[in-house]
């Protein structure tokens, strides 16, 4: 994964990676959250997704898109009022989806209509270029 992340972002340069962080273990399988405060916007030139696949060990599946991305780090509280860090980035140019991607039939639209933005899940990781020093 780290040469995978290191051939596209570049052999020097330094990068770190953001994860969905729950900030106390949970016993809750399943609750509403709200935002706790505003998204904060993480400044990324690329980034590169990396999410689980489905098998009995660790497998990831990492990809990168060219079109405009923005990646936010969320505080979110949960009905119990346990707190979450998560890793949200909203897609602008969807143009290029395919037109059966799940998001279009939960949002109802279709490619290049309007922002599709999503949280990862903890299990899922996002890695971004450090700046220049």
């Amino acid at each position: 994964m780290l040469d995978f992340v290191a051939a596209l972002f570049g052999q020097n340069t330094r990068f770190k990676v953001l994860t969905t962080i729950q900030l106390k273990n949970s016993t809750t399988l399943l609750q509403n959250y709200t935002f706790s405060e505003a998204p904060k916007e993480i400044w990324a030139p690329k980034m590169i997704a990396c999410r689980t696949m489905p098998y009995p060990y660790a497998v990831f599946y990492c990809h990168s898109q060219e079109s405009e991305n923005r990646l936010y780090q969320v505080l979110l509280a949960g009905e119990n009022g346990e707190k979450v860090e998560a890793a949200a980035v909203c897609h602008f140019d969807t143009s290029q989806w395919d037109p059966d991607h799940v998001a279009f039939s939960v949002l109802g639209t279709q490619p290049g209509s309007s922002p599709v933005c999503h949280f990862f899940p903890s299990d899922n990781l996002v890695w971004v270029p450090l700046p220049a020093q």
